[in-house]
């Protein structure tokens, strides 16, 4: 606001018939000016006139107006973010199941989650140097837990991210025109975190193996991370059978740092523990 000369206070006294504060608002007699009476801050300013001589006194925002602005436009955000997110989630992760795999329900049996955890506190890191990573191990180990719960802690922090499996995808590329594969494994790409859980459980036909070299060449092109599950043995990736396999397999190895699940077989634990839980139940009727 400009200084308050005896020019411009004459030009305040002249129009101060036209200011109609609210119940909120008075006068400030130190300029003439309309304040706030909770902070006490100006809700009118003076400038001058672009053309010609003389003032004009437009409304303008206190500190408590503009706090309130503020608050209001970070909760519209916010309710945004939220939003995006809950779409993500619905689109990242096509199995209901998988909402489940979060940190808050890890039971801390298993050592290998804190690389989990170091993974998502280190995304940027590891998207921008395009670092996947490769989890190989016997059923039941995890693998699928662990990938969920980076899937959705990220999902959280509104990245794009889809978990899914080839037999998913096949099933999705299977009677559609070429150019319509084109863009759906494109549409892959689109995604900042990509996880293909279990590995080498879809069927080995020539057409399979072709549009999963397809997805993970797209992937590897797109200079973006991929989170690979498997129960395969990480030798047997190492040696692959056969040219089509090499193909997809050295291009997961150049980009996915290998991570061993071993141990216990959580599933097996959690079958018993429902089948306890089932028989206890049913010995109640």
């Amino acid at each position: 606001m400009i200084e308050i000369t005896a020019e411009v206070r004459a030009a305040i006294d002249r129009a101060a018939g036209d200011m109609e504060p609210a119940g909120d608002e008075y006068i400030e007699p130190a300029d003439g000016l309309i304040h706030c009476k909770k902070c006490r801050g100006s809700r009118q300013t003076v400038v001058p006139r672009f053309r010609g001589s003389g003032y004009f006194m437009p409304r303008c925002l206190c500190p408590c107006q503009q706090k309130g602005q503020e608050e209001r436009k970070a909760m519209e955000e916010q309710k945004e973010r939220m939003e995006r997110i809950k779409r993500r989630k619905a689109q990242g992760l096509q199995d209901r199941y998988l909402y489940d795999y979060t940190f808050a329900n890890d039971n801390g049996q298993n050592p290998v989650m804190e690389k989990a955890h170091a993974y998502v506190e280190h995304w940027k890191e590891a998207y921008r140097d395009n670092t996947g990573l490769l989890l190989f191990g016997d059923v039941g180990t995890g693998k699928s837990f662990f990938a969920g719960c980076i899937a959705n802690a990220l999902l959280d922090r509104d990245v794009p991210v889809l978990m899914t499996n080839f037999p998913s995808i096949l099933n999705r590329l299977t009677g559609v025109f070429a150019e319509d594969r084109a863009a759906f494994i494109a549409s892959l790409d689109d995604y900042s975190l990509l996880v293909i859980d279990d590995l080498g459980v879809e069927r080995n036909t020539e057409y399979a193996m072709e549009q999963m070299f397809t997805v993970i060449d797209s992937r590897y092109r797109s200079k973006k991370p991929l989170i690979v599950t498997t129960n395969l043995k990480l030798e047997k990736i190492k040696n692959p059978p056969d040219l089509a396999h090499a193909r997809i397999y050295d291009r997961i190895l150049e980009r996915c740092a290998p991570v061993l699940f071993s141990g216990k077989n959580f599933r097996e634990e959690g079958a018993r523990a429902t089948k306890a839980a089932a028989k206890e139940i049913v010995s109640k009727g």
